[in-house]
């Protein structure tokens, strides 16, 4: 590796990683303020436990920021290169295009392996370990789920407001209870109520006092054809809430994106494996086509990495602009695209004859035949 491409590759690696540090911060920021922020402010969650929490969940960040925060630094170098006119004394002198990205490509190449690794090994760790913590986390005192002046939607087909709560007393309580399409179908208020956490359902019971209960129509519980059925309660039950989401007894649930490699790999060869009972082909057609596309988005991410690198060469070069900004906004735009294209496809999980697992590849060709066609233009200039 000579001078110049010692300083292209400098240039780009300092600017990348920066922008990969700041990609991080901007994914980091709504999952800890979705997940954790409620009970950092309830006591629930130590400013300890809450910057570990963090720190465990930065890989999970980090692969979701390395294809953007790659672009980003390419456009930012090349742009202020080019604005420069760096990049045309390179090629006075004699430099092809292809030979001025060589080093970025090396970069763009080494920061798709390392996107490989996060997403098949470090990324799925970090995830069931911050699971893990958290429910560790919320276990120590799960009373503390319920947060006075907040509507919480932590339990399945059910949401809970209480106005003041002081240990397991609550005042001036709210609780939907909601079908299966999220519509309300039992409303209750009660002046007071209390919670208590039943070990051995691994459930907190809401029991509430002064209650008045609206039961709506099951079947169609948003029309009010027909008065819902009202009824009022000294005392009554109201609820049992599951507390599977944080510490259920058989441990934390991994979802199928949260496996590493060799689990991935097993899941894989045991659902191919299986014979599926009459009735059911399309289940198991289903199930295995989700495994095969979590198997498939974690290869296509890390080519993200490579592919938008190498569309962010000839782009740089070709606007030739030092404004910060204007190449954050075009690296945010060409991503978003990008991973609005691959959940398009990934919605098509339910539909395995439309071979969404093949699909998924497009966006990264679309990319690639875009980035050599540009460079091929700007080549021949």
């Amino acid at each position: 590796m000579n001078l110049i491409d010692r300083y292209i590759f400098r240039s780009v690696l300092a600017t990348c990683a920066a922008a990969v540090g700041v990609f991080t911060f901007i994914v980091l920021v709504p999952n800890v303020m979705r997940d954790m922020l409620a009970y950092v402010l309830a006591g629930q969650l130590s400013p300890l436990m809450f910057g570990q929490l963090v720190l465990t969940l930065t890989p999970f960040a980090i692969s979701l920021a390395l294809p953007m925060g790659l672009l980003t630094g390419v456009l930012l170098t090349l742009g202020r290169l080019s604005a420069d006119s760096e990049v045309t004394a390179m090629r006075a002198v004699g430099l092809s295009l292809p030979r001025i990205a060589r080093p970025i490509l090396l970069l763009a190449f080494l920061a798709g392996l390392l996107g490989l690794y996060f997403n098949f090994e470090a990324m799925p760790q970090a995830r069931v370990t911050y699971e893990r913590n958290f429910a560790a986390a919320i276990a120590a005192n799960p009373l503390k789920l319920i947060v006075p002046k907040t509507f919480i939607r932590n339990f399945p087909n059910c949401v809970i407001y209480v106005n003041q709560k002081e240990g397991a007393l609550m005042r001036d309580v709210w609780l939907w209870k909601l079908d299966e399409q999220k519509r309300v179908r039992t409303l209750i208020h009660a002046e007071a109520g209390a919670i208590d956490y039943d070990e051995t359902t691994n459930e907190l019971i809401v029991t509430l006092t002064q209650a008045r209960v609206e039961n709506r129509d099951e079947k169609n519980p948003e029309s009010f054809v027909e008065s819902p059925y009202v009824a009022s309660f000294g005392k009554i039950e109201a609820a049992r809430l599951p507390l599977e989401r944080f510490f259920g007894h058989g441990g934390v649930h991994i979802k199928p994106e949260w496996l590493t490699l060799a689990p991935l790999q097993a899941e894989r060869a045991r659902l191919a494996a299986l014979t599926a009972p009459p009735g059911q082909e399309r289940t198991l057609d289903r199930d295995r086509m989700k495994l095969e596309l979590v198997f498939h988005d974690k290869i296509n991410t890390a080519l993200a990495v490579f592919s938008l690198a190498l569309l962010g060469v000839p782009l740089g070069i070709k606007v030739s602009r030092r404004e910060t900004s204007a190449n954050f906004g075009v690296a945010l735009l060409l991503t978003l695209s990008y991973y609005l294209l691959t959940v398009a496809v990934k919605a098509l999980d339910r539909h395995p004859e439309y071979r969404p697992d093949l699909l998924l590849w497009v966006p990264n060709l679309l990319i690639l035949a875009l980035g050599l066609w540009l460079f091929s233009r700007i080549d021949r200039k």
